[in-house]
């Protein structure tokens, strides 16, 4: 039997990041992998979906091209060569990462992993059933698609995220239901693209894990890109007979019915648990979420876990920040616990959405006292140049020593610009020293040192 010091189960952000890190801390490392290199994020989730959004914003500025002085007289969209160039970005990068573990000399081990008792792992593909050990086996098996009850996905009239990549033909009517980052997304692209888009949403605002004020200002873009959007609203059953589909939706105002081509279901994720013998070696779940600690052990000694699968946030970003640490500790470094209140979230619509940290809610909800700034991008020399012009950026600090407790932003490229956020309050950074960097003008990155100088009343350009 083949001995490994460290045997990782899944390949995705999480799985790959950590078998490299684990192989740079010198440990004989293998991935168990039952599809592609890279996961669902990179084969069927962020980048993919990034490819497709992209080609949307281009047919955007082709629509837009007067507003530049561009004069473009025919002009297109082939929806089966967007779709190409987003499957051949995703296999681009999927043969990335098989690079990464040649030369990082990880064994990939293809097919389905389960956990066995004494520390092993069983890999059993179509040809053989084989087994390793190893000193520490780590699950990160991810997620999938979260099924209702009452919108069970048949992958033609109901879909996933993943059907909603590679349609056939672009239909010409879809309900979208869930208003979270893959919901706005899909909902974003495909109205775009010329698709009539309904988002439902069973809160009262979409993306309503953000800041009030950003939910408000994106429903009011989307609304004026023609989004019809629904919020306090369920639906409760869809019937798929005939051609389309039928949606029975329950609001507050009674029941309603919408006919489309398509639903996608975009109601969140369901864990990659099953069949992996967790059971018969009994390591403890709970609410389908493997129980671990700060470093992703679980109750049994040698099997980890980390990503999707454990408690943190369902982003890819988590995910391969917690693989370092798990093999880090394992490795005998001191490292500290992962901050989960200071994890950035990012949705990439157009405009964009990224925040981290604490909403204003949340922050007068815990008691803090608080100085909030705000500066919107109207008022930003580059913005308007680049014609876009829409959204701001807000800041909440702690009035009595200066902590910066949350950042939300809603424009173009934000979700590159709030790492400095993420860094600033990693740093425990102060207002007057944001003040004090110096921002490079004319950039959209003035607006964060400007939403901060309007909280502390020394804005310039307001």
């Amino acid at each position: 039997m083949t001995k490994y010091d460290i045997i990782v189960i899944g390949s995705g952000p999480g799985g790959y990041v950590t078998a490299i890190r684990a192989s740079q801390l010198g440990f004989k490392t293998a991935v168990v992998e039952k599809e592609s290199l890279g996961g669902v994020c990179l084969n069927w989730g962020c980048i993919p979906t990034k490819a497709l959004i992209k080609s949307a914003q281009v047919f955007n500025y082709l629509k837009h091209a007067e507003d530049y002085g561009l004069v473009v007289k025919e002009y297109d969209k082939d929806f089966d060569a967007v779709v190409n160039r987003s499957r051949n970005v995703a296999a681009g990068m999927s043969k990335g990462v098989q690079f990464l573990m040649k030369k990082n000399k990880i064994d990939v081990l293809n097919g389905h992993g389960t956990v066995l008792p004494n520390k092993q792992v069983k890999v059993s593909s179509d040809k053989e059933e084989t087994t390793y050990s190893a000193d520490h086996i780590i699950i990160a098996t991810g997620a999938r698609s979260r099924e209702l009850p009452a919108l069970p996905q048949d992958g033609k009239k109901v879909i996933g995220y993943r059907q909603a990549m590679t349609l056939e033909k672009q239909p010409k009517k879809m309900i979208v239901v869930g208003s979270g980052a893959i919901g706005i997304e899909f909902a974003y692209f495909y109205n775009a693209m010329g698709t009539e888009v309904t988002v439902v949403e069973y809160l009262d605002r979409i993306v309503p894990v953000e800041d009030e004020e950003v939910s408000k200002a994106l429903e009011r873009n989307f609304k004026k890109e023609g989004i019809n959007i629904m919020t306090s609203a369920e639906v409760t059953q869809v019937d798929t007979k005939g051609k389309g589909v039928t949606a029975t939706i329950k609001t507050a105002k009674g029941e309603e019915t919408l006919k489309a081509d398509v639903v996608l279901s975009a109601v969140g994720i369901k864990t990659n648990i099953e069949n992996l013998g967790l059971q018969d070696v009994g390591i403890a779940v709970d609410r389908d979420k493997i129980l671990v600690n700060d470093f992703y052990q679980t109750n049994l000694p040698g099997y980890y876990a980390i990503g999707d699968v454990t408690q943190g946030q369902a982003l890819a970003h988590v995910a391969s920040a917690e693989g370092i640490l798990c093999v880090e500790k394992i490795a005998g470094q001191h490292v500290e616990p992962l901050d989960y209140g200071n994890i950035p979230g990012c949705t990439y619509c157009a405009p964009e959405v990224a925040s981290v940290g604490l909403t204003e809610a949340q922050a007068k909800e815990q008691g803090y006292d608080i100085k909030v700034g705000k500066f919107p991008f109207s008022a930003s020399g580059k913005a308007q140049a680049g014609g876009t012009s829409e959204g701001f950026v807000k800041v909440i600090f702690d009035a009595k020593y200066g902590e910066w407790l949350g950042c939300h932003m809603i424009g173009a490229g934000v979700t590159d610009m709030i790492a400095e956020a993420v860094l600033g309050r990693k740093l425990e950074t102060t207002g007057h020293e944001v003040l004090k960097a110096v921002h490079p003008h004319p950039t959209m990155s003035e607006a964060m040192m400007e939403a901060v100088a309007d909280a502390y009343d020394e804005v310039i350009h307001l």
